[in-house]
């Protein structure tokens, strides 16, 4: 098997308000949304995340995900200053044992994102 990407299908019950705080806050474009599916997809870059009301026949009360979405971007201290005062922060920014310099923060519906780069020596 050769694996070519992954793309996350995250539910939310607020799915205006999810599109709004992914291009609004943190730059994503919506590149489709379907109202009649309860479905968008965004994107920044090469990363893709969509967004979906859930199932009808499935439970769902908040955020089931146990895990972050951890991006890889340029200069996490830049985003940091871009993002530190419009989002709930999980952890301020931070340079790690194992090379990363990175923090996380809640989206909207509480799913954890992390951003982070490799420190080069």
């Amino acid at each position: 098997m050769k694996a070519n990407s992954l793309t996350p299908i995250l539910w939310t019950e607020q799915l205006s308000e999810t599109i709004e705080f992914y291009t609004e806050t943190l730059n994503f474009i919506c590149g489709e949304r379907n109202d009649d599916w309860g479905w968008a997809a965004l994107q920044n870059h090469s990363v893709e995340i969509m967004f979906s009301k859930p199932n009808e026949h499935t439970p769902f009360h908040k955020p089931l995900f146990t895990g972050s979405f951890y991006i890889v971007v340029d200069n996490a201290d830049e985003l940091w200053e871009e993002f530190k005062n419009k989002v709930k922060v999980a952890y301020a920014i931070e340079t790690f044992d194992w090379g990363m310099r990175e923090f996380a923060i809640y989206d909207n519906n509480g799913y954890m994102l992390q951003f982070g780069h490799e420190i080069v020596e």
